[in-house]
């Protein structure tokens, strides 16, 4: 299970534009294949930036299947008239916790101290 985070900033004044269109865009990823998840943060230094936070199955089911898809495009065409910048993306792994739907890790590991 991989993270997706975008750092997104947004043309001021289009905030809660911008944040109805990923509401409206929510579907498309929660349909897509591998997708475990979407949540959308606010930075309360920069109210003219957000982070969008996606749950991946793998790195390619982001980056190969959904950005082929429709789902993509209608996310694009949705939040796209919003941004200031092109989103800035990376992909993170939890290092503080065992995946979703591992083995317990056993006593004494780092995810159990």
């Amino acid at each position: 299970m991989i993270t997706e985070i975008a750092q997104i900033d947004v043309l001021p004044g289009h905030e809660d534009d911008f944040e109805k269109a990923v509401a409206e865009a929510r579907p498309h990823f929660l349909d897509a294949d591998g997708c475990h998840g979407i949540d959308l943060h606010r930075s309360l230094e920069h109210p003219t930036r957000y982070r969008l936070m996606v749950r991946w199955e793998t790195v390619e089911h982001h980056t190969v299947t959904f950005r082929a898809s429709d789902g993509f495009a209608r996310w694009r065409a949705l939040a796209g008239p919003h941004f200031a910048t092109p989103p800035r993306v990376e992909h993170v792994v939890s290092v503080l916790a065992p995946p979703i739907g591992s083995p317990r890790p056993p006593e004494g590991s780092r995810w159990t101290e």
